[in-house]
C-alpha cells in the first residue's frame, strides 16, 4: 500500500508539469496532504525520522486549506524534486525489505 500511494502522488505530481485545468491542481493539493500525512503516519514508527519530517512538511506546503504561493516555475521544481523523493524512496523501501530477509 505505501510503495502504490508513494507511486501514485510521484505520476500525480508530474502531471502537474503538463497543462492542466485549475482544478486538477486544486485536487493534487488535496491528494498530495493526504497522501503525504499517510506517508508520515506510516514513518512514524521508524527510528529514523528524517523522512517523517520530509512528509510532514511537504503536507504542510501543498495542503489546500492554507495555500503557499511559490509561482509556476517554483512549484514545478518541487513537484519533480517531490517525484523523485519519492521514487528513491520506494527504492529504500526495498533495499531494506530484502536485508531485513537476510537477517
Amino acid at each position: 500500500m505505501k510503495t502504490l500511494i508513494k507511486l501514485a502522488l510521484a505520476v500525480l505530481l508530474l502531471g502537474c508539469l503538463l497543462p492542466m485545468p485549475y482544478g486538477y491542481f486544486q485536487l493534487i493539493r488535496f491528494l498530495g496532504m493526504t497522501g503525504f500525512a499517510w506517508l508520515a503516519y506510516i514513518d512514524n514508527s521508524k527510528k529514523d525520522k528524517t523522512l517523517f519530517i520530509i512528509w510532514i512538511a511537504s503536507a504542510v506546503l501543498i495542503n489546500p486549506v492554507i495555500k503557499i504561493a511559490l509561482g509556476r516555475t517554483i512549484w514545478n521544481v518541487v513537484d519533480v524534486v517531490w517525484a523523485i523523493l519519492l521514487t528513491a524512496s520506494i527504492l529504500v523501501d526495498k533495499k531494506e525489505v530484502s536485508n531485513a530477509k537476510r537477517s
